[in-house]
């Protein structure tokens, strides 16, 4: 990738988020990465990510402050790719519960976040997944590649369909910890992974390298 043809991506910073190890996986792959919470810097990035960690809550009141729930809506109203990771997944959902305590998302997709039901929790380490054919984000991964989850909630049910055929229907990947969750999704512009790809070792370097190739 030369100079000229080096994507901008933004990985935007609102307190939640491993955000340093997300701007050196991104600059490893080849992308001109900054991190900020500047408006208009993330808005003209060509490729804008938002990180997550802890509490549904806490990143979703963060976000609000520092404008970016209003960032991610216009960026995807005009096309503007948008990609979420762990948490930063979570807050595109419409709700999440921890504790009993309900919070409201993005709602860029129905759904709600609960608790994980597993023997063991949170699932914290290395999973395989269950990709759809045709995705872009795992092109060229075999089957068995293994990526790095941290994580105590989940989205157990896909309810958002677009009943239309003349529009592409979001591509929705699956692993499972106790149960089946969702591990990832492709929906036009906006991407997302339950798990930390800049965490993941070469098989994450592989799907950072994807989603920028579509910037």
């Amino acid at each position: 990738m030369t100079a000229a043809s080096r994507k901008r991506v933004v990985v935007f910073d609102y307190g939640f988020g491993n955000i340093r190890s997300a701007e050196r996986a991104l600059a490893h792959v080849g992308a001109d990465v900054e991190i900020t919470r500047d408006y208009d810097t993330a808005m003209n990035a060509d490729g804008l990510l938002v990180p997550g960690v802890g509490a549904f809550a806490s990143c979703m009141r963060g976000l609000r402050e520092a404008r970016g729930d209003w960032i991610v809506g216009r960026r995807l109203s005009g096309g503007r790719p948008v990609m979420g990771i762990c948490v930063g997944m979570q807050i595109l959902f419409a709700r999440g519960i921890e504790h009993g305590v309900e919070t409201e998302g993005l709602e860029e997709w129905p759904g709600t976040v609960g608790p994980l039901k597993a023997e063991v929790v949170p699932h914290m380490g290395w999973n395989t997944v269950e990709a759809p054919e045709g995705s872009r984000l795992f092109a060229g991964m075999p089957a068995d590649a293994r990526y790095y989850f941290v994580h105590s909630y989940a989205v157990h049910d896909w309810e958002l369909e677009t009943g239309n055929p003349h529009i592409a229907a979001p591509k929705v990947t699956w692993a499972a910890h106790g149960e089946r969750f969702v591990a990832a999704v492709e929906n036009g512009p906006l991407w997302a992974t339950q798990f930390h790809p800049e965490k993941s070792g070469d098989a994450g370097a592989q799907l950072l390298t994807n989603w920028i190739n579509t910037l």
